[in-house]
């Protein structure tokens, strides 16, 4: 009876695949296969082969991995030598109208490898099996049919001439449920890496049958799916799938760069911004849409541009795994004008500082050139609101360009605190994916809040041994930050599964971040714990002296006379920390210049990122734009609101395994309100009830 359920569902689908234009094909096994792939291919290139010259465009097929067919199935023209010595040129795929091939649709094909395998629904393109779709009756666990993908993997695919190593998209269906993700070959493919598909407004179309097949599998759309919103990550040698959300946010902008090209730059919206949650892959849309963006000939150049030059490295390293050397970087000013004037330069990462500079007094001669060109500006992590004057002259001067903004957090009405909204920067929002979006389409995690009582205040019960302090001046109290750490130390493990994970603690500001280096650096030395603490914070040339509070706790270490001589500078103490990273990680880093302090920052996210870090310890560093699939807990002791709030708070939210299943939030202070309000500005009504759960256990009591 299960395989009749099967059988029906199977059936249902090829039939409304026929009538969305997909012709039917009668393929029982390879053979077959391969007959039709020759009829296939000959009918889309207006040519023949014979049966000699065939052979030689199935060596052409025949070799390298899933990823590296990847890239023969787009490259534009392929060639072989006629049998009578003429040169041919053929394409397997036409990818610039990706609507001019030819479809089929196939079914129950055998493949006989290590064990024969019989598929369900093959859909293809000029030949080529590039869809795979794989059924389950109703009621059973898509994640049958994933698994059963996987074997295939392992099986069949690569048997006879491997052409099921050019599947691009894998469908995963229950009839109710439905799933695609994208051929990751032979790399390990975790559940967690299947999407829904959804409509321009995120509602889900789940239903194979019922919106699902009409919306993402028509030809037209299948084939712009592959042909553009497929990106060939270069680092990991896989393939990787633009989400929904990701999808309609480049169509958007698209949409509004090209109505902008037919009012000739007339059009007074012609700008906008993207609100798509912290931790939603915001990097991967904003590289498509200036992949994409890049290759209109009337726009000369597509300048990513973000505020910090740590970020400015992060993005062009994220831009390279994406497509190695199709993203320039300006190492300077200097470097940047250069490149605006080099018409090969075609995607620039920059800050917003050298832009400016680059718009500024003595290089204002060396930009006419390019003043008037038609470009685009895509601004990164454009809720911050320092863009001030710097953003204004970049409008100002030039005068035929486009801006789009990313943002997580938006600056609203609500939270602009007197300052200009993202809206009045940036135009209206072309579209938005909100953290509830996020959270239940399982692209990031939940968060679980605790609120850990440091003092007393009425009737509330003490979890931190801190009594008769001034509650003014309770949060610099050396006791209750000594308390603090031993919390932590307990519960480190706990918190990141025997360290599986690591954390990041945030603290109100550079003086504290002090205070708690040195008691983590004490008790280390105690052998009270092993924790492997790093930090990094800016300092001033000029700037004030430490209050003498601060300086009476570094001589919980030694007093700082007796190591300094004097009362050392925040700058001088930054230097002793980086000495003890480099005598725990080997490395050999210094914060002498600029270069120095960014290099060290570099290789601190790099430990973080790569989980060698037990704890980042920070004042506002690191609490924006930074990923690490590895962070899975935030010790919070800052105050915070709002957007800043919901992205140090997003830190943790990456997806990483089954293992990872929350962003654990530890609060030393009582933040309930403001979480609550950030959590309701930034997702919908029912927000509060599904973005986070604090935790109720009986350990820590939770105010509620």
């Amino acid at each position: 009876m299960s395989k009749q359920s099967e059988q029906i569902l199977e059936e249902q689908l090829i039939d409304q695949l026929q009538k969305l234009g997909y012709k039917y094909a009668f393929i029982v096994d390879e053979k077959a296969l391969l007959a039709n792939l020759k009829i296939q291919l000959e009918k889309h290139n207006h040519i023949q082969f014979s049966d000699s010259e065939f052979e030689k465009v199935l060596n052409i097929l025949n070799k390298g991995s899933v990823f590296e067919k990847a890239k023969v199935l787009r490259e534009k023209k392929h060639h072989i030598i006629r049998d009578n010595g003429d040169n041919l040129y053929f394409e397997f795929l036409n990818v610039e109208h990706w609507c001019q091939n030819e479809y089929q649709v196939t079914n129950q094909i055998t493949q006989e490898g290590k064990y024969e395998n019989r598929y369900d629904v093959t859909l293809l393109v000029n030949g080529l099996p590039l869809v795979q779709i794989e059924l389950k009756r109703r009621g059973l666990e898509m994640k049958e049919a994933f698994n059963q993908i996987n074997r295939y993997q392992k099986h069949s695919f690569g048997a006879g001439k491997g052409l099921f190593h050019f599947v691009q998209l894998f469908v995963i269906s229950n009839g109710v449920n439905t799933k695609y993700f994208s051929n990751f070959g032979t790399h390990k493919q975790e559940y967690l890496q299947t999407f829904h598909w959804t409509d321009e407004q995120n509602n889900p179309l789940n239903n194979i049958l019922n919106g699902f097949t009409d919306s993402f599998l028509e030809p037209c759309h299948i084939s712009k799916m592959i042909c553009k919103y497929i990106v060939l990550n270069e680092t990991d040698k896989r393939l990787m799938v633009l989400r929904p959300y990701q999808y309609y946010a480049v169509e958007s902008i698209i949409k509004k760069v090209k109505e902008n090209e037919i009012l000739n730059g007339y059009n007074i919206e012609k700008n906008g911004y993207i609100w798509h949650t912290t931790g939603s892959g915001k990097t991967l849309t904003s590289f498509k849409a200036s992949q994409i963006l890049s290759k209109i000939p009337a726009i000369k150049k597509v300048v990513f541009v973000v505020d910090r030059k740590d970020l400015d490295y992060q993005t062009n390293q994220e831009y390279d795994k994406f497509s190695k050397g199709s993203v320039s970087s300006a190492t300077n000013t200097d470097d940047l004008i250069r490149k605006l004037n080099d018409p090969n330069v075609r995607i620039i990462v920059t800050t917003i500082q050298k832009l400016n500079n680059a718009i500024s007094g003595r290089n204002l001669s060396k930009m006419k050139s390019i003043q008037h060109e038609r470009m685009v500006f895509i601004f990164d992590e454009c809720h911050r609101s320092q863009f001030g004057d710097t953003h204004k002259n970049i409008v100002n001067y030039f005068t035929n360009i486009q801006l789009f903004g990313f943002t997580g957090t938006p600056i609203l009405a609500e939270n602009a605190d007197g300052e200009k909204t993202t809206a009045s920067l940036f135009g209206k929002c072309l579209h938005k994916y909100v953290i509830t979006d996020a959270i239940r389409d399982e692209n990031v995690l939940k968060f679980s809040v605790e609120y850990i009582q440091t003092f007393k205040q009425k009737e509330h019960i003490i979890d931190l041994k801190v009594e008769q302090i001034n509650e003014t001046e309770v949060f610099e109290a050396p006791e209750r930050k000594e308390a603090i750490v031993d919390y932590i130390i307990q519960y480190h493990d706990q918190k990141t599964q025997n360290r599986k994970f690591c954390a990041m603690m945030c603290v109100q500001d550079i003086d504290s971040v002090i205070q708690y280096y040195e008691i983590f650096k004490r008790k280390k030395q105690e052998e009270q714990h092993d924790l492997k603490i790093a930090t990094i914070f800016s300092f001033a040339q000029n700037e004030e002296e430490m209050e003498d509070a601060v300086y009476s706790q570094l001589g919980m270490v030694a007093e700082p006379q007796a190591v300094y001589g004097y009362k050392p500078h925040r700058r001088e103490l930054l230097e002793t920390y980086v000495q003890d990273f480099n005598e725990l990680f080997g490395e050999k880093q210094n914060v002498k210049d600029t270069e120095g302090f960014y290099n060290y920052y570099n290789a601190v996210a790099k430990k973080s990122k790569q989980n060698e870090t037990d704890i980042l310890l920070v004042a506002n560093m690191f609490l924006t734009g930074f990923d690490s699939k590895y962070l899975n807990t935030l010790y919070v002791d800052k105050n915070l609101k709002y957007h800043g709030l919901i992205q140090a708070f997003s830190r943790t939210n990456r997806i990483l395994d089954k293992n990872k299943t929350q962003g654990n939030i530890v609060c030393f202070r009582n933040l309930k309100d403001k979480t609550d309000e950030a959590i309701a500005l930034f997702s919908n009504k029912e927000a509060i009830d599904v973005s986070y759960y604090p935790n109720t256990g009986q350990l820590h009591k939770c105010l509620n």
